[in-house]
């Protein structure tokens, strides 16, 4: 049987919910949200805003109408980022990003004169906080920083990110691509203005679906980068200023979002606690049992503690992505090898000219045995 171990790309399996879920609105519904008041479009908008509703939740969000459905991450993070910036406004972010981030604000240099600065990160891909308070400026309008690193899984320090640019006058953005679902996040705590997400990762909903949460009182700075209908005020020629509906334009991806409440709905039962706790002793059993390997490099915190369930490595002789496709064939464990969207990220840890590394990423339905799989495989391809 195959084992999937690319739940940094995307979550698979996803619980047996989900795609009940999914499979009841194909076959039982199909009606648009917001588009109608007939029995099937009624529980249709009933079932979205219940995932609107479990996202609030899962991150501490009081006004589940700040929870803004878009496509995917990347939307998320181009809506905050094109939404708030204007020429003249200076971003901070690192470089540890993932393109979603680097291309979004290379764009906007080059074509509105946004003014950037990237923050540098050690071997390890903890980024250098320490820096941030000197690279803020008069004109420093937003902070981006990824939660964790999609490459070396290195969890970075937001709280203090959070703190230096809200002292400063900014505002800060969270990318919470490879924790949502996987690491507390309470935005009472952690006060972000921005947190932006995917549905199916960590969320475990279908792909097709993302999250962004809006600080309520930036609302009126944060422009639609998408106008269109919405199902509501049809008669008025302007796009709506409230929550959500300013932001979200055109039919919902339906099937995806009734299937996200679902995963969202798993996370909140087992708990994200609980799902951090089985990811660290996946980590902790991996890292052991591949760390003495001859010729096999791994990269990130050698503390499972400091990163999530991440392991980037490389095997002296072998092409990151040759090594991927003999764990396909000849193991049946499915990795994903390169530069993962995240070249600085390669670069900080040296990786960047050896094509990057291949990288494992177990998830919630991971098992000991599992892990003990890819340990026997290493083994045996480090002993040829």
């Amino acid at each position: 049987m195959t084992l999937y171990l690319d739940n940094a790309a995307t979550s698979f399996p996803k619980p047996e919910a989900v795609y009940a879920a999914v499979d009841h609105y194909n076959r039982q519904l199909g009606a648009a949200v917001g588009r109608g008041h007939h029995r099937s479009a009624i529980e249709v908008n009933s079932q979205v805003e219940r995932c609107r509703e479990q996202a609030a939740r899962l991150f501490q969000i009081k006004d589940h109408k700040q929870v803004i459905f878009t496509f995917n991450g990347t939307d998320s993070l181009n809506l905050a980022i094109r939404g708030l910036l204007k020429p003249g406004d200076h971003v901070v972010t690192s470089d540890m990003e993932h393109n979603s981030v680097l291309r979004t604000v290379h764009a906007l240099e080059q074509s509105d004169g946004i003014e950037a600065t990237y923050l540098p990160a050690d071997e390890t891909g903890l980024v250098q906080i320490d820096q941030l308070r000197e690279a803020m400026r008069p004109n420093t309008r937003l902070v981006a920083l990824i939660h964790a690193s999609n490459v070396t899984g290195t969890i970075q320090p937001v709280e203090e990110a959070c703190s230096i640019a809200h002292k400063q006058g900014a505002l800060f953005l969270l990318d919470a691509a490879q924790t949502a679902g996987q690491i507390p996040i309470d935005v009472g705590s952690l006060p972000v203005d921005f947190l932006a997400c995917p549905g199916h990762k960590g969320l475990l909903g279908p792909l097709g679906t993302g999250l962004l949460y809006i600080n309520p009182e930036i609302v009126n700075d944060v422009a639609s980068v998408r106008t269109g209908g919405t199902g509501t005020n049809s008669e008025e020629p302007s796009q709506p200023t409230t929550c959500p509906e300013k932001y979200e334009s055109g039919n919902h991806n339906a099937p995806g979002l009734v299937g996200l409440a679902a995963g969202i709905e798993y996370v909140l039962k087992r708990t994200v606690n609980d799902i951090r706790n089985h990811e660290l002793q996946l980590m902790q059993q991996l890292q052991e049992g591949l760390q003495d390997l001859p010729g096999l490099k791994l990269y990130g915190p050698a503390d499972p503690t400091a990163r999530t369930g991440v392991l980037s490595l490389n095997l002296d002789g072998f092409d990151p992505q040759d090594l991927s496709l003999i764990l396909d064939e000849n193991f049946e464990i499915q990795t994903r090898s390169g530069y993962h969207c995240a070249p600085g990220a390669h670069k900080a840890i040296g990786t960047f000219e050896q094509g990057g590394t291949l990288r494992l990423s177990p998830g919630p339905f991971t098992t000991e045995d599992d892990i003990e799989k890819v340990i026997i495989a290493f083994r045996e391809i480090t002993a040829v």
